[in-house]
Protein backbone atom coordinates (compact mmCIF):
# COMPACT_ATOMS: atom_id res chain seq x y z
CA UNK A 1 0.00 0.00 0.00
CA UNK A 2 0.97 3.39 -1.33
CA UNK A 3 -0.67 6.51 0.99
CA UNK A 4 2.10 9.00 -1.58
CA UNK A 5 -0.09 11.34 -3.53
CA UNK A 6 1.18 11.21 -7.15
CA UNK A 7 3.20 14.05 -8.43
CA UNK A 8 0.66 14.95 -10.57
CA UNK A 9 -1.78 15.51 -7.32
CA UNK A 10 1.61 17.45 -5.54
CA UNK A 11 1.38 19.95 -8.56
CA UNK A 12 -2.14 20.56 -8.58
CA UNK A 13 -2.59 20.75 -4.27
CA UNK A 14 0.77 23.52 -5.20
CA UNK A 15 -0.87 25.09 -8.16
CA UNK A 16 -4.31 26.15 -6.77
CA UNK A 17 -3.04 27.43 -3.77
CA UNK A 18 -0.45 29.82 -5.56
CA UNK A 19 -3.65 31.01 -7.63
CA UNK A 20 -5.73 30.99 -4.52
CA UNK A 21 -2.96 33.36 -2.27
CA UNK A 22 -4.50 37.08 -3.78
CA UNK A 23 -7.83 35.67 -2.43
CA UNK A 24 -7.86 35.47 1.71
CA UNK A 25 -10.92 35.30 3.54
CA UNK A 26 -12.27 38.85 3.38
CA UNK A 27 -12.09 38.14 -0.46
CA UNK A 28 -14.93 35.15 0.25
CA UNK A 29 -16.92 36.89 3.06
CA UNK A 30 -17.12 40.18 0.61
CA UNK A 31 -18.59 37.50 -2.26
CA UNK A 32 -20.72 35.64 0.92
CA UNK A 33 -22.10 38.96 1.81
CA UNK A 34 -22.53 40.69 -1.79
CA UNK A 35 -24.38 37.46 -3.33
CA UNK A 36 -21.97 36.99 -6.04
CA UNK A 37 -19.86 34.83 -7.95
CA UNK A 38 -15.99 34.46 -7.38
CA UNK A 39 -15.34 35.62 -10.86
CA UNK A 40 -11.86 36.53 -10.22
CA UNK A 41 -11.13 33.68 -9.15
CA UNK A 42 -12.88 31.59 -11.57
CA UNK A 43 -10.75 33.32 -14.33
CA UNK A 44 -7.24 33.00 -12.49
CA UNK A 45 -8.15 28.94 -12.32
CA UNK A 46 -9.65 28.69 -15.90
CA UNK A 47 -6.75 30.41 -17.69
CA UNK A 48 -4.49 28.18 -15.49
CA UNK A 49 -6.23 25.47 -16.89
CA UNK A 50 -7.20 24.14 -13.56
CA UNK A 51 -10.69 23.93 -14.57
CA UNK A 52 -10.04 21.37 -16.88
CA UNK A 53 -8.10 19.41 -15.42
CA UNK A 54 -10.50 16.30 -15.72
CA UNK A 55 -10.92 16.25 -19.68
CA UNK A 56 -9.02 14.55 -21.25
CA UNK A 57 -5.81 16.02 -23.41
CA UNK A 58 -6.91 15.61 -27.05
CA UNK A 59 -10.22 17.68 -25.82
CA UNK A 60 -7.86 20.65 -24.25
CA UNK A 61 -7.73 19.47 -20.63
CA UNK A 62 -5.04 18.01 -18.45
CA UNK A 63 -5.76 14.24 -18.58
CA UNK A 64 -5.94 14.03 -14.83
CA UNK A 65 -8.73 11.97 -13.12
CA UNK A 66 -11.12 13.02 -9.72
CA UNK A 67 -8.53 12.64 -7.39
CA UNK A 68 -6.57 15.33 -8.64
CA UNK A 69 -10.18 17.38 -9.11
CA UNK A 70 -10.15 16.05 -5.09
CA UNK A 71 -7.23 17.83 -4.23
CA UNK A 72 -7.58 20.92 -6.00
CA UNK A 73 -10.82 21.25 -4.44
CA UNK A 74 -9.64 20.70 -0.98
CA UNK A 75 -6.61 23.19 -1.50
CA UNK A 76 -9.00 26.06 -2.68
CA UNK A 77 -11.53 25.51 -0.01
CA UNK A 78 -8.39 25.56 2.64
CA UNK A 79 -7.28 28.97 0.80
CA UNK A 80 -10.11 30.56 2.76
CA UNK A 81 -13.34 29.48 0.16
CA UNK A 82 -14.83 26.97 2.70
CA UNK A 83 -17.65 25.58 1.43
CA UNK A 84 -18.05 28.11 -1.05
CA UNK A 85 -15.09 26.29 -3.06
CA UNK A 86 -17.65 22.91 -3.56
CA UNK A 87 -19.51 24.73 -6.27
CA UNK A 88 -16.04 26.01 -8.13
CA UNK A 89 -15.08 22.32 -8.80
CA UNK A 90 -18.94 20.91 -8.58
CA UNK A 91 -20.98 22.17 -11.16
CA UNK A 92 -18.58 22.14 -14.08
CA UNK A 93 -15.49 20.06 -13.68
CA UNK A 94 -17.27 17.76 -11.78
CA UNK A 95 -20.85 16.89 -12.63
CA UNK A 96 -20.40 18.44 -16.65
CA UNK A 97 -16.96 17.42 -17.53
CA UNK A 98 -16.75 14.61 -15.53
CA UNK A 99 -19.91 12.55 -16.59
CA UNK A 100 -19.37 14.08 -20.30
CA UNK A 101 -16.02 12.29 -20.20
CA UNK A 102 -17.23 8.97 -19.13
CA UNK A 103 -20.84 8.66 -20.90
CA UNK A 104 -21.15 11.03 -23.62
CA UNK A 105 -21.09 10.37 -26.93
CA UNK A 106 -18.24 11.32 -29.50
CA UNK A 107 -20.01 14.28 -30.65
CA UNK A 108 -21.00 15.27 -27.20
CA UNK A 109 -17.46 15.22 -26.26
CA UNK A 110 -16.10 17.28 -29.06
CA UNK A 111 -19.20 19.87 -28.44
CA UNK A 112 -18.91 20.49 -24.54
CA UNK A 113 -15.03 19.77 -23.16
CA UNK A 114 -13.06 21.86 -25.12
CA UNK A 115 -15.09 24.77 -23.80
CA UNK A 116 -15.50 23.24 -19.97
CA UNK A 117 -11.47 22.75 -19.70
CA UNK A 118 -11.37 26.43 -20.78
CA UNK A 119 -14.18 27.53 -18.45
CA UNK A 120 -16.11 28.96 -21.31
CA UNK A 121 -18.85 25.87 -20.61
CA UNK A 122 -20.75 25.97 -17.66
CA UNK A 123 -23.09 23.59 -16.41
CA UNK A 124 -25.82 22.41 -13.38
CA UNK A 125 -27.30 19.41 -12.38
CA UNK A 126 -30.92 18.61 -11.64
CA UNK A 127 -31.95 15.67 -9.65
CA UNK A 128 -33.99 16.97 -6.34
CA UNK A 129 -37.59 17.33 -6.88
CA UNK A 130 -39.77 19.30 -3.82
CA UNK A 131 -41.79 15.67 -3.53
CA UNK A 132 -39.12 13.55 -4.12
CA UNK A 133 -36.13 14.63 -2.13
CA UNK A 134 -33.06 11.95 -1.40
CA UNK A 135 -35.53 10.08 -2.52
CA UNK A 136 -34.29 10.04 -6.61
CA UNK A 137 -36.32 6.78 -7.53
CA UNK A 138 -39.42 8.44 -6.69
CA UNK A 139 -38.38 11.83 -8.98
CA UNK A 140 -41.94 12.41 -11.08
CA UNK A 141 -40.35 14.77 -13.99
CA UNK A 142 -41.09 13.23 -16.99
CA UNK A 143 -40.28 13.17 -20.60
CA UNK A 144 -42.40 11.68 -22.87
CA UNK A 145 -42.17 10.90 -26.96
CA UNK A 146 -43.30 13.57 -28.82
CA UNK A 147 -42.38 13.23 -32.68
CA UNK A 148 -38.61 12.66 -33.39
CA UNK A 149 -37.86 14.30 -29.82
CA UNK A 150 -38.84 14.70 -26.18
CA UNK A 151 -40.97 17.09 -24.14
CA UNK A 152 -40.45 17.69 -20.51
CA UNK A 153 -42.52 18.70 -17.39
CA UNK A 154 -41.51 18.68 -14.11
CA UNK A 155 -40.13 20.72 -10.79
CA UNK A 156 -36.69 20.34 -9.21
CA UNK A 157 -35.66 22.18 -6.66
CA UNK A 158 -32.39 23.21 -4.38
CA UNK A 159 -30.79 23.25 -7.91
CA UNK A 160 -27.52 25.76 -7.74
CA UNK A 161 -25.99 27.37 -10.65
CA UNK A 162 -28.99 27.40 -13.03
CA UNK A 163 -28.30 31.21 -13.10
CA UNK A 164 -25.00 30.79 -14.82
CA UNK A 165 -25.14 27.57 -16.62
CA UNK A 166 -25.10 27.21 -20.04
CA UNK A 167 -26.38 23.26 -20.43
CA UNK A 168 -28.55 21.48 -17.48
CA UNK A 169 -28.19 17.94 -17.12
CA UNK A 170 -31.26 17.21 -16.47
CA UNK A 171 -32.15 13.92 -14.49
CA UNK A 172 -35.98 12.78 -15.84
CA UNK A 173 -38.19 9.91 -15.43
CA UNK A 174 -38.96 8.28 -19.28
CA UNK A 175 -40.55 5.32 -17.53
CA UNK A 176 -42.62 6.61 -14.23
CA UNK A 177 -41.64 4.64 -11.03
CA UNK A 178 -44.76 2.50 -10.49
CA UNK A 179 -44.51 1.07 -13.72
CA UNK A 180 -40.13 -0.06 -13.62
CA UNK A 181 -39.38 -3.11 -13.34
CA UNK A 182 -36.71 -2.98 -11.29
CA UNK A 183 -37.71 0.63 -10.21
CA UNK A 184 -34.07 1.72 -11.13
CA UNK A 185 -35.25 1.71 -15.00
CA UNK A 186 -36.76 4.23 -16.78
CA UNK A 187 -34.34 7.29 -15.62
CA UNK A 188 -32.86 9.33 -18.99
CA UNK A 189 -30.18 12.39 -18.31
CA UNK A 190 -30.60 15.05 -20.91
CA UNK A 191 -27.85 17.90 -21.63
CA UNK A 192 -30.56 20.72 -22.09
CA UNK A 193 -29.51 24.15 -23.35
CA UNK A 194 -30.59 26.25 -20.65
CA UNK A 195 -30.27 30.29 -21.99
CA UNK A 196 -32.39 28.98 -25.31
CA UNK A 197 -34.68 26.93 -23.02
CA UNK A 198 -35.13 30.25 -20.61
CA UNK A 199 -35.42 32.15 -23.76
CA UNK A 200 -38.40 30.00 -25.38
CA UNK A 201 -40.35 30.07 -22.14
CA UNK A 202 -40.23 26.27 -20.84
CA UNK A 203 -38.11 26.71 -18.15
CA UNK A 204 -38.04 29.29 -15.58
CA UNK A 205 -36.21 29.56 -12.23
CA UNK A 206 -36.65 31.56 -8.62
CA UNK A 207 -33.87 31.50 -6.57
CA UNK A 208 -33.83 30.13 -3.03
CA UNK A 209 -33.13 32.92 0.04
CA UNK A 210 -30.46 30.85 2.03
CA UNK A 211 -28.45 31.02 4.75
CA UNK A 212 -25.64 30.37 3.62
CA UNK A 213 -23.13 29.78 0.43
CA UNK A 214 -24.52 32.32 -0.97
CA UNK A 215 -21.74 32.56 -3.80
CA UNK A 216 -24.14 30.85 -6.06
CA UNK A 217 -27.95 30.72 -6.06
CA UNK A 218 -29.63 27.26 -5.39
CA UNK A 219 -33.37 27.68 -7.22
CA UNK A 220 -36.59 26.12 -7.65
CA UNK A 221 -36.75 25.25 -11.10
CA UNK A 222 -39.99 24.86 -13.49
CA UNK A 223 -40.02 22.90 -16.71
CA UNK A 224 -42.81 23.15 -19.02
CA UNK A 225 -42.85 21.27 -22.13
CA UNK A 226 -39.33 21.60 -22.59
CA UNK A 227 -38.16 20.03 -26.24
CA UNK A 228 -34.98 17.87 -26.00
CA UNK A 229 -33.73 14.87 -29.02
CA UNK A 230 -31.97 12.13 -28.93
CA UNK A 231 -28.80 13.99 -29.38
CA UNK A 232 -29.09 15.78 -26.15
CA UNK A 233 -29.39 12.10 -24.52
CA UNK A 234 -26.28 11.87 -22.04
CA UNK A 235 -25.87 7.71 -22.08
CA UNK A 236 -28.91 5.93 -22.70
CA UNK A 237 -32.32 6.65 -22.64
CA UNK A 238 -34.08 4.22 -19.72
CA UNK A 239 -30.57 3.70 -18.86
CA UNK A 240 -29.53 6.53 -16.95
CA UNK A 241 -29.29 5.57 -13.46
CA UNK A 242 -26.05 4.18 -14.04
CA UNK A 243 -24.77 8.04 -15.55
CA UNK A 244 -26.45 9.01 -12.04
CA UNK A 245 -24.42 7.08 -9.68
CA UNK A 246 -21.58 8.19 -11.66
CA UNK A 247 -22.49 12.09 -11.08
CA UNK A 248 -23.48 11.32 -7.42
CA UNK A 249 -20.32 9.25 -5.93
CA UNK A 250 -17.84 11.80 -7.92
CA UNK A 251 -20.31 14.63 -6.03
CA UNK A 252 -19.99 12.92 -2.58
CA UNK A 253 -16.35 12.83 -3.09
CA UNK A 254 -15.77 16.40 -3.74
CA UNK A 255 -17.87 17.46 -1.32
CA UNK A 256 -15.96 15.63 1.16
CA UNK A 257 -12.56 17.35 -0.24
CA UNK A 258 -14.53 20.79 0.34
CA UNK A 259 -15.21 19.72 3.92
CA UNK A 260 -11.65 18.44 4.50
CA UNK A 261 -10.46 21.97 2.79
CA UNK A 262 -12.87 23.76 4.86
CA UNK A 263 -11.98 22.15 8.57
CA UNK A 264 -8.39 22.73 7.50
CA UNK A 265 -9.00 26.62 6.84
CA UNK A 266 -11.39 26.82 9.96
CA UNK A 267 -8.31 24.90 12.08
CA UNK A 268 -6.17 27.58 10.83
CA UNK A 269 -8.50 30.79 12.12
CA UNK A 270 -9.04 28.78 15.29
CA UNK A 271 -5.26 28.33 16.14
CA UNK A 272 -4.45 31.79 15.05
CA UNK A 273 -6.65 33.38 17.71
CA UNK A 274 -5.47 30.84 20.06
CA UNK A 275 -1.97 31.98 19.49
CA UNK A 276 -2.93 35.66 19.56
CA UNK A 277 -5.06 36.04 22.41
CA UNK A 278 -3.96 36.39 25.83
CA UNK A 279 -6.41 37.91 28.47
CA UNK A 280 -4.31 36.06 31.61
CA UNK A 281 -0.73 36.70 30.24
CA UNK A 282 -0.42 33.30 27.95
CA UNK A 283 -1.54 32.49 24.81
CA UNK A 284 -5.23 30.45 25.42
CA UNK A 285 -4.27 27.77 22.76
CA UNK A 286 -1.73 27.12 25.83
CA UNK A 287 -4.61 26.08 28.11
CA UNK A 288 -5.69 22.35 27.43
CA UNK A 289 -9.70 22.88 27.34
CA UNK A 290 -8.66 25.10 23.67
CA UNK A 291 -6.29 22.57 22.48
CA UNK A 292 -7.06 19.55 22.93
CA UNK A 293 -10.71 19.76 21.61
CA UNK A 294 -8.64 21.27 18.45
CA UNK A 295 -6.34 18.44 18.33
CA UNK A 296 -9.08 16.18 17.99
CA UNK A 297 -10.42 18.17 15.10
CA UNK A 298 -7.24 17.60 13.61
CA UNK A 299 -7.25 14.27 13.50
CA UNK A 300 -10.61 14.33 12.61
CA UNK A 301 -9.78 15.33 9.61
CA UNK A 302 -6.95 13.52 8.53
CA UNK A 303 -8.99 10.81 9.10
CA UNK A 304 -11.19 12.36 6.82
CA UNK A 305 -8.85 12.79 4.26
CA UNK A 306 -7.59 9.41 3.63
CA UNK A 307 -10.86 8.06 2.52
CA UNK A 308 -11.62 11.03 0.65
CA UNK A 309 -8.53 10.03 -1.15
CA UNK A 310 -9.27 6.11 -1.20
CA UNK A 311 -12.74 7.25 -2.65
CA UNK A 312 -11.99 9.10 -5.97
CA UNK A 313 -8.96 6.51 -6.17
CA UNK A 314 -11.35 3.69 -6.42
CA UNK A 315 -13.37 5.81 -9.02
CA UNK A 316 -10.40 6.49 -11.34
CA UNK A 317 -10.33 2.99 -11.23
CA UNK A 318 -13.42 2.17 -12.71
CA UNK A 319 -14.02 0.36 -8.91
CA UNK A 320 -17.15 0.02 -6.78
CA UNK A 321 -16.94 3.24 -4.28
CA UNK A 322 -19.86 3.93 -3.07
CA UNK A 323 -19.78 2.98 0.42
CA UNK A 324 -16.29 4.74 0.09
CA UNK A 325 -17.97 7.71 -1.12
CA UNK A 326 -20.33 7.71 1.31
CA UNK A 327 -17.90 7.64 4.27
CA UNK A 328 -16.05 10.01 3.50
CA UNK A 329 -18.57 12.53 2.92
CA UNK A 330 -20.01 11.97 6.43
CA UNK A 331 -16.65 12.09 8.24
CA UNK A 332 -15.43 15.38 5.79
CA UNK A 333 -19.05 17.20 6.66
CA UNK A 334 -18.22 15.84 10.73
CA UNK A 335 -14.84 17.32 10.46
CA UNK A 336 -15.92 20.93 8.91
CA UNK A 337 -18.82 21.16 11.33
CA UNK A 338 -16.60 20.58 14.31
CA UNK A 339 -14.01 22.73 13.24
CA UNK A 340 -16.49 25.49 12.36
CA UNK A 341 -18.12 25.09 16.23
CA UNK A 342 -14.82 24.54 17.49
CA UNK A 343 -13.84 28.19 15.88
CA UNK A 344 -16.41 29.78 17.46
CA UNK A 345 -16.50 28.50 20.61
CA UNK A 346 -12.44 29.45 20.45
CA UNK A 347 -13.38 33.13 19.83
CA UNK A 348 -15.21 33.50 22.25
CA UNK A 349 -17.77 36.65 22.35
CA UNK A 350 -15.78 37.95 19.13
CA UNK A 351 -16.82 35.60 16.94
CA UNK A 352 -20.29 37.33 16.65
CA UNK A 353 -18.25 39.90 15.65
CA UNK A 354 -18.03 39.89 11.66
CA UNK A 355 -14.33 41.29 11.59
CA UNK A 356 -13.52 37.29 11.55
CA UNK A 357 -15.18 35.03 9.26
CA UNK A 358 -16.43 32.76 11.81
CA UNK A 359 -19.77 33.41 10.97
CA UNK A 360 -19.38 32.45 7.44
CA UNK A 361 -17.79 29.55 8.02
CA UNK A 362 -19.95 28.22 10.82
CA UNK A 363 -22.87 29.06 8.86
CA UNK A 364 -21.40 26.99 5.45
CA UNK A 365 -20.04 24.05 7.35
CA UNK A 366 -23.46 23.06 8.96
CA UNK A 367 -24.75 22.32 5.65
CA UNK A 368 -22.67 20.06 4.54
CA UNK A 369 -24.46 17.44 6.96
CA UNK A 370 -27.01 17.22 4.88
CA UNK A 371 -26.31 18.40 1.18
CA UNK A 372 -25.45 16.28 -0.73
CA UNK A 373 -27.20 13.65 0.98
CA UNK A 374 -28.51 13.53 5.10
CA UNK A 375 -25.65 11.99 7.22
CA UNK A 376 -28.88 9.93 8.19
CA UNK A 377 -29.17 8.21 4.67
CA UNK A 378 -25.27 7.55 4.69
CA UNK A 379 -25.65 5.78 7.96
CA UNK A 380 -29.00 4.03 7.09
CA UNK A 381 -26.75 3.31 3.45
CA UNK A 382 -23.57 1.85 5.79
CA UNK A 383 -26.07 0.40 8.29
CA UNK A 384 -27.81 -1.80 5.32
CA UNK A 385 -25.18 -2.61 2.80
CA UNK A 386 -21.62 -2.80 4.73
CA UNK A 387 -23.05 -4.26 8.31
CA UNK A 388 -26.36 -6.13 6.57
CA UNK A 389 -28.73 -4.80 9.02
CA UNK A 390 -31.96 -4.88 7.76
CA UNK A 391 -33.48 -1.82 5.57
CA UNK A 392 -34.59 1.28 7.86
CA UNK A 393 -36.48 3.25 4.76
Amino acid sequence: MDFTLPESAIAVRDGIAAVTAKYGHEYWDACDTEHRWPEEVYRDLAEGGWLGLAVPEQYGGGGQGLLELTVALESLALSGAGAAASFIYLLSPGFGALTITRHGTEEQKARFLPGLAKGEIETCFALTEPDAGSNAINITTQARRDGDGWLVRGQKIWISGVERADHMLLVTRTIPAAEAKPRTNGFTVFLVDVKAAIEAGTLTFQPIPKLGTNTVASSMVFIDDLRVTDADVLGTVDGGFAVLWDILNPERILAAAAGVGGAEAALKVAVSYALDRAPFGKPIGANQAIAFPLAKIKAQTELARLMTYKAAWLWDRGEPCGSEANIAKLTAAEAAWEAADRTFQTHGGMAYSLEYPVARIFRDARIAKNIPVAEELVLAHIAQHDLGLPRSY
